[in-house]
């Protein structure tokens, strides 16, 4: 049976989860940061789960897919409304300080224990055996 509230849920889980992870590593973060976790989040969690794809395609895609949201992100919060959320303007190859290829590699690695997680969210909610 499907979840009424799917992809609400997978939402506060990546905006949570997200927030958490930037609290431990940063100590601090930002509330647009809990809507791009939680976005970035239903984002890898369709990837996840679209069979076609090999885990580490999906690694790749979904570092990709954050990436991409990095920037455009950035160029919105840091770069037109100058919030100053975030900045990679130190470290080596950045575009505009708002990516890099340290965080696009750090993504990768993310994603690869993200992406057996939502495959077992997914058959979670559908109560299928993973």
């Amino acid at each position: 049976m499907k979840v009424k509230y799917e992809y609400l849920i997978v939402f506060f889980i990546g905006a949570i989860g997200y927030l958490i992870m930037e609290l431990l590593f940063r100590g601090h973060s930002h509330w647009t940061m809990f809507l791009m976790g939680g976005m970035c989040f239903i984002l890898i969690y369709l990837i996840s789960n679209y069979k076609k794809l090999t885990m580490p395609e999906k690694w790749i895609i979904g570092a990709i897919t954050i990436t991409a949201a990095e920037f455009f992100a950035g160029g919105l919060f840091n770069l037109t409304l100058r919030w100053g959320v975030w900045t990679y303007s130190k470290y080596t190859m950045n575009i505009l300080g708002q990516i890099c290829p340290l965080f696009s590699f750090l993504w990768i690695l993310l994603c690869i224990p993200v992406c057996p997680l939502c495959i077992k969210l997914k058959a979670a909610f559908y109560k299928k055996e993973c």
